[in-house]
């Protein structure tokens, strides 16, 4: 997989649920349609193909146990993390804890994050880049981008 891309917009039912959008579906490897929910580390969901969790609790899994910060770490990583599946509609749903976590509305984005998707409310979604301006963007983008070995070297 070489990482997902895009926004997409999508509805959120009385129920709770949405419809996968079908261009976002296309970028999910064939037959997946199990998935995790968590919560992400701003204000927003974050929804795993099942592949892509599987990396990160393997991952998770070889942490020191005897660490406090592991433990509260994965408290906060784990905690609501929830199966989900689409319906034969091509929906999921949002459990209320978690949507109510991310403050999620009727309308909401699904932001591509490489092996995952963010899943914002719609109008904090577009407020983060009405927050950011072009000039800290840029400066963000220099610090990140920077080789670590270009930063001990300077």
């Amino acid at each position: 997989m070489n990482g997902f891309h895009g926004e997409y917009e999508a509805t959120v039912d009385a129920k709770g649920r949405f419809l996968l959008p079908g261009s976002l579906r296309k970028q999910l490897p064939e037959a997946e349609n199990r998935f995790i929910l968590s919560r992400g580390f701003e204000k927003c969901l974050t929804l795993y193909p099942l592949k892509s969790w599987e990396l990160i609790i393997a991952k998770i899994s070889t942490l020191n146990d005897f660490d406090p910060k592991v433990r509260q770490f994965r408290r906060q990583f784990l905690g609501g993390a929830t199966e989900v599946e689409l319906d034969t509609a091509g929906r999921l749903l949002l459990p209320a804890s978690l949507k109510e976590f991310a403050g999620l509305g009727k309308d909401i984005v699904l932001a591509a994050a490489l092996d995952r998707f963010e899943i914002w409310d719609a109008v904090k979604y577009k407020q983060l880049f009405e927050d950011f301006s072009p000039e800290a963007f840029s400066n963000l983008a220099q610090e990140v981008m920077t080789d670590n070995k270009e930063k001990r070297d300077s």
